[in-house]
């Protein structure tokens, strides 16, 4: 039997958070036989904390929640952290500075499985937070990969149907369609090879096999990514 490092899981929205647990445990059994799960803890805020925040543009105060949970999971025994919310690692430059324990960025898990299935122009979807912010643009520039926002109408879209619906549970098939159009406009208009499901909901909302354009499912390669350092 592997011994595992402990995964420690900031949690933000209960979907994103459900859905990483859940692929950390069914994953980890694949790679270590039937029944095989990491250690994991988590500790979440609300999330209308995190909102509220957010709407205030104050950064540090975002940061300061992930901190705390930070500091939670450290004594409860977490080797190193992840956080299955996309939009929050904006606060990141805050946290890493006064983190007890190592990350692993989502984006950066997504960045690498682009390069790997070599991507160069991609698409990205999120709440409006994180479309306007240079979190996948930053990393995503260290392979030279392009990030292409959609725009201001789409963005405004599909932000409200993530925080009105899927973070509440909600996931519609008019939703579904209203994403899969703008990845068509992405591919046929803006030339895009691949979208960036860049918030941790949207992968239940759909398949890779639905879609115009390759999708890169953020939540569950962070999950990947969380194992295999979990290995090592």
């Amino acid at each position: 039997m592997h011994t595992l490092k402990a995964i420690g899981i900031v949690a933000c929205s209960s979907e994103g958070a459900a859905l990483c647990y859940r692929t950390l445990c069914l994953e980890a059994a694949e790679r270590l036989g039937p029944h095989a799960h990491p250690e994991v803890v988590m500790h979440g805020h609300s999330l209308a904390r995190y909102v509220e925040a957010l709407d205030a543009n104050d950064l540090p105060a975002v940061a300061a929640l992930m901190l705390d949970s930070a500091r939670k999971l450290a004594k409860a025994g977490a080797g190193f952290l992840i956080c299955p919310d996309n939009t929050i690692h904006q606060a990141l430059p805050w946290v890493l500075p006064k983190s007890p324990l190592p990350w692993i960025s989502i984006a950066d898990a997504v960045t690498k499985a682009a390069h790997q299935r070599g991507l160069r122009r991609l698409g990205l979807l999120g709440t409006n937070w994180l479309v306007g912010s240079e979190v996948y643009p930053q990393a995503l520039a260290v392979r030279g990969i392009a990030c292409v926002r959609p725009n201001t109408a789409e963005r405004e879209q599909v932000s409200q149907l993530i925080m009105d619906e899927m973070v509440r549970g909600s996931f519609t098939d008019a939703a579904r369609q209203h994403c899969l159009q703008v990845m068509q406009r992405l591919r046929d208009e803006e030339r895009c090879d691949g979208v960036v499901l860049g918030c941790t909901e949207l992968p239940l909302l759909m398949a890779d096999s639905e879609g115009p354009l390759p999708m890169l499912d953020s939540t569950r390669l962070l999950a990947r990514a969380a194992l295999s350092r979990a290995l090592d």
